[in-house]
């Protein structure tokens, strides 16, 4: 088996829309009291730019949201409902304000269970995506065909309006890929 390469900047500086579907069949890995947790990422959304109502920097560059503001490759870590931590990565050209929520690993569906798996909380924010952080993503070079990423509507955002709230900004694997990935995996 091939080592894993770690992403950087340079794979987070293009278009949100794009890195969100690469993003699928990638690793996202967290170094924890001396363990690593490495699971393959299958569900993302896309928060692309100003003009994205349902992004938290429709609204402007605040003291939130700077981080999306900020360089590619950063963790933008958020707390909502007063319970749950919510992992993004920034992409994009520094001044776009661009990111992609971490949805779903293997084994592991909604954005609130996987930061509860990862151990991620506010600290992680603004942190840059590399080992030294304690949490990165791996390329382990696995090549998703287009037609095992299913792509929809964003889940949770119809205050964003009618056209915001249906764009398909959320890719996913379909089941059945994980299945052939592991048989193709030495």
């Amino acid at each position: 088996m091939k080592s894993a390469k770690v992403l950087t900047g340079k794979f987070f500086e293009r278009s949100t829309l794009l890195v969100a579907r690469e993003l699928l069949g990638k690793y996202l890995c967290r170094r924890y009291h001396g363990k690593t947790i490495r699971l393959m990422i299958t569900e993302v959304e896309a928060y692309d730019g100003p003009k994205d109502k349902a992004s938290h920097a429709f609204r402007g560059l605040t003291p939130r949201t700077k981080v999306m503001f900020g360089p590619a490759g950063y963790w933008y870590v958020y707390f909502t409902y007063g319970m749950h931590f919510m992992l993004n990565i920034v992409t994009g050209k520094k001044g776009y304000p661009a990111a992609i929520l971490i949805r779903g690993v293997e084994g592991i569906g909604g954005p609130a269970r996987v930061t509860r798996a990862f151990h991620i909380n506010g600290k992680l924010n603004n942190k840059k995506a590399t080992r030294t952080s304690g949490i990165w993503i791996e390329d382990e070079e696995v090549k998703i065909p287009p037609s095992r990423i299913k792509k929809g509507p964003r889940v949770g955002v119809a205050y964003a309006g009618p056209v915001w709230s249906k764009k398909k900004y959320r890719f996913l694997l379909k089941t059945k890929i994980l299945n052939i990935i592991h048989v193709l995996k030495p």
